[in-house]
């Protein structure tokens, strides 16, 4: 599994960090763009290139799409985006994968449950 250092993460820009994501998760530009209803994959490049700013709503949506926290894309301090490391994993199944993320958001919501 692949660990983003918390100092590289900081280096890079949102665009950059967008572009890391999409790729560990597999995801094609015109992948992401669909996924976002854009008509094609060329908003993604500018995006990642940093020639387009991204709103919040969307950032929020790549999130989603491509199963990490937002933190992650914004640079902020995490040890390891567990979700994006299984998806780099070749030998783990689809039905394990599943099974991972989905303990995974039980363990950040009796978590938020303790802090809030």
């Amino acid at each position: 599994m692949k660990r983003m250092k918390t100092d590289e993460n900081k280096a890079k820009t949102i665009g950059q960090r967008i572009r890391a994501a999409r790729e560990a998760a597999g995801y094609s530009q015109l992948d992401l763009a669909k996924a976002l209803d854009f008509e094609t994959a060329t908003a993604i490049s500018l995006i990642e290139n940093d020639q387009r700013g991204v709103t919040a709503e969307n950032l929020g949506r790549i999130a989603s799409i491509l199963k990490i926290d937002v933190d992650s894309l914004l640079g902020k301090d995490t040890k390891m985006d567990v979700i994006v490391a299984l998806r780099a994993e070749k030998n783990i199944s689809k039905q394990d994968r599943e099974a991972i993320e989905r303990i995974i958001e039980m363990a950040k919501r009796k978590g938020n449950a303790k802090n809030g």
